[in-house]
């Protein structure tokens, strides 16, 4: 009877050890469960401010860049990054990036100039103005470039880069790489990131301008087979060509660096009375024949005959005739009659 009495009073400790445990435990999984819960409440909650955050910023982006029309460099740099569309082309988009690169590069001295030589209200409209043009010139290069995907026409870092070698020495100028980048900030707004894709675009359109201009061609070996055959009379090919080409003379000696589209640089290679042969002018509107008449060490006088490059012009005439173009924004003055001077 002790031995069963002895067995019962252990069984009870440990029984009162256990519930002890237990009771232990329960008070400690009251503060384990709900700071579990919290925590998992504070993902939700991370997860969802993330969201909405996100919701704001593309809010506010498409607000400042399709509403607002805003063209600031925080923006400017977003659009580089993020490849959002400004208008299609024949369905391929055209790049707000690009847009901007055009626009900023012709309105950065206005603005700079502001209150010195442009009030406020001509700035303005010219703001107008110049968006109207950049976008029209971002549409055309973005339309060049499917010609070019269409055509197997491409451009090397190697072309480019040496295209921006040769713009260090525009002018006759051996400019250093510092001083040129330098230049073109201060009076464009761009970096040499964005020059050289302004001049990769050009190079581009060049390419696809002398590739489809099938009349341009035959015109320009026209020229070529008059020449060689009236030694280089290159009014008599006006007579014949007549409104199909341009013919301009100098009117007396200009500089031999003057900014030209090449002919005074290619004028001043010759003799008088030697003509140079075609050529494509430095900005890619057409084909260039030039004729010596006199020269002197800085100096040179000619005569040029150009053949314009007319049909990419006419290919996208036919697309916004066609309403192949769909512009994402709306600026103020809708007709814009000036044109971007691009790198040359």
């Amino acid at each position: 009877m002790n031995l069963l009495k002895k067995k019962a009073e252990k069984k009870t400790e440990q029984e009162k050890v256990e519930k002890r445990r237990e009771e232990v435990l329960a008070r400690g999984r009251k503060f384990k469960y709900p700071l579990q819960w919290t925590k998992h409440r504070v993902v939700i909650s991370t997860i969802l401010i993330a969201f909405v955050m996100v919701a704001i910023l593309i809010v506010s982006g498409y607000l400042a860049l399709y509403r607002l029309g805003m063209t600031g460099e925080l923006l400017f740099r977003i659009t580089e990054i993020v490849p959002v569309p400004v208008a299609t082309v024949d369905s391929k988009d055209v790049r707000f990036s690009d847009y901007l690169m055009f626009y900023r590069s012709s309105m950065t001295s206005i603005e700079r100039q502001s209150g010195s030589q442009f009030d406020s209200a001509s700035v303005e409209y010219l703001r107008d103005e110049y968006k109207n043009v950049a976008l029209l010139e971002a549409e055309k290069y973005t339309y060049a470039l499917k010609l070019a995907e269409e055509l197997n026409i491409s451009v090397s870092d190697e072309e480019v880069k040496n295209e921006f070698e040769r713009h260090l020495k525009i002018g006759g100028v051996d400019r250093s790489e510092e001083g040129f980048l330098k230049i073109i900030e201060d009076n464009f707004g761009l970096t040499k990131k964005e020059y050289e894709r302004m001049l990769y675009l050009t190079l581009v359109k060049s390419k696809v301008e002398i590739a489809i201009d099938e009349n341009a061609n035959k015109i320009a070996e026209r020229v070529e087979s008059l020449l060689a055959s009236n030694d280089n009379v290159f009014k008599a090919v006006v007579e014949q060509l007549g409104d199909a080409i341009i013919y301009e003379e100098t009117g007396g000696l200009v500089d031999n660096k003057n900014i030209d589209g090449g002919r005074a640089s290619e004028a001043s290679k010759l003799e008088p009375g030697e003509s140079s042969g075609k050529f494509v002018s430095m900005n890619g509107d057409g084909y260039y024949f030039v004729k010596l008449q006199k020269k002197t060490e800085a100096e040179v006088s000619f005569v040029s005959i150009k053949v314009p490059f007319t049909e990419f012009d006419k290919r996208f005439s036919d697309l916004e005739y066609e309403k192949k173009i769909n512009e994402y924004i709306s600026i103020g003055n809708s007709e814009a009659n000036a044109t971007i001077e691009q790198p040359e």
